[in-house]
């Protein structure tokens, strides 16, 4: 980051070319320690298991979202949509920490070291301090992010079916794994929107970037995002955890960072968080994925068999076997894995299938329904979903949800 004038510091971005950012309160909440933060936690979770260029951070995935809120502010003030320029600053704040209470390796933490409370809470926790650091400045913006403003296609911009985090992700995904399905026309969907009755609309010149953006989506989520051998990889680590915190719990002292330990010791649930706010909040920001994996590289000779062999397999790569089906897998099939791993490895069929073996579903629509819709806008000003608009995409498939069940198991 260098100076260009007094007023502007500008970031070369790979995807977008140089990001300029005013001094001032947008440049404040860069620098922050809570948005610096960012920079230690990868964007894909641990997708480089598949996708070895996938090493891209959460704090350029956030600037890049910001870039793309001030390129589709200014298209719709061109267009002759008033917006004050308090307002500008504040939907760009927004943007900016939209993902500012993400927590090391994506959704992983969710499922095992915290759970009943979502990183969007946490980000709105976070927000709130941020804003007393600096000053109460951040009203505005938090009201946007809350869609509690008066001019709701502000909040659409942040979170909709077609926001700027969609645009910014897909096009940054797509750029550092060479899934070149995913290179979506985001300069042309932005030049296209509109807004009508304080809603986004896209005008109807815009529809077939639509049709691709859709379908880009899709490929994306199948061929990355749940690629089921980085599914099988997350499944290691959420098993990993789970060990690491029932072994605490029973009064083994594990080595760990004081955020991990105080995560491995407490139940953290949204009660926890509205208890120990303060505590909680400065142990989650402490988090990051350098804490996972010094943990690991630590617990891969630790005396349990269990959590050795599981951490050891995090840091060598031996990803867990991964089948998915259409059908639920049939009890007798996971029993019969469990024995076998138990078998092998000398451990109980119970800890076999609670630490050896994990099943679940993935699931994924390319267009929801009960969502914001996503609307064309014609000439004649009338309006149509681009269920209706669109040629080539019928509502069956657009809409339709997609459900694979996954069953992934130790290698013995």
């Amino acid at each position: 980051m260098h100076p260009v004038m007094n007023d502007t510091k500008i970031i070369s971005d790979p995807v977008f070319g140089f990001i300029k950012i005013p001094r001032g309160l947008l440049y404040d909440i860069v620098q922050h320690p809570l948005f610096q933060r960012l920079n230690r936690i990868n964007q894909l979770g641990l997708a480089s298991v598949v996708y070895p260029g996938a090493r891209h951070t959460r704090f350029q995935h956030s600037l890049g979202a910001f870039y793309l809120m001030s390129e589709a502010i200014l298209s719709l003030q061109q267009k002759g949509l008033f917006i004050f320029d308090s307002e500008a600053e504040a939907v760009e704040a927004a943007i900016l920490m939209h993902d500012i209470g993400h927590g090391p390796f994506s959704h992983v933490l969710e499922d095992t070291l915290i759970s009943g409370i979502s990183h969007e809470d946490i980000s709105l926790m976070m927000m709130e301090r941020i804003n007393r650091d600096l000053g109460q400045r951040l009203g505005m913006a938090i009201a946007i992010f809350r869609d509690q403003y008066p001019k709701r296609f502000l909040h659409q911009l942040i979170s909709s079916q077609l926001d700027m985090d969609r645009l910014d992700y897909l096009r940054r995904d797509s750029f550092f794994t060479g899934v070149t399905e995913g290179n979506i026309g985001s300069a042309r969907i932005i030049k296209m929107l509109n807004v009508v009755d304080d809603r986004l609309v896209v005008d109807q010149k815009g529809i077939y970037s639509i049709e691709t953006y859709l379908t880009s989506r899709r490929l994306m989520y199948w061929q990355v995002y749940m690629h089921k051998t980085a599914v099988a990889y997350e499944k290691v680590l959420v098993n990993v955890l789970t060990r690491a915190k029932d072994l605490t719990r029973q009064g083994h002292d594990l080595f760990a960072s004081p955020a991990l330990k105080y995560f491995l010791q407490n139940d953290v649930d949204r009660q926890h968080f509205d208890t120990h706010e303060a505590e909680a909040l400065q142990m989650y920001s402490d988090l990051d994925d350098s804490d996972i994996w010094s943990a690991l590289k630590v617990w891969r000779y630790d005396d349990d068999t269990i959590l050795s062999t599981l951490a050891t397999d995090m840091l060598d790569r031996n990803i867990f076997k991964s089948v998915v089906s259409e059908e639920p897998f049939d009890e007798t099939v996971i029993s019969e894995k469990a024995d076998h791993i138990a078998n092998v490895m000398g451990i109980s069929e119970t800890d076999a299938h609670r630490y050896m073996m994990r099943t679940g579903t993935m699931q994924k629509d390319m267009y929801s329904v009960d969502d914001d819709s996503i609307d064309i806008l014609y000439k004649d000003g009338t309006i149509r979903n681009i269920l209706d608009a669109s040629e080539i995409l019928n509502v069956q498939l657009l809409s339709r949800k997609v459900r694979k069940y996954f069953l992934c198991y130790h290698r013995t």
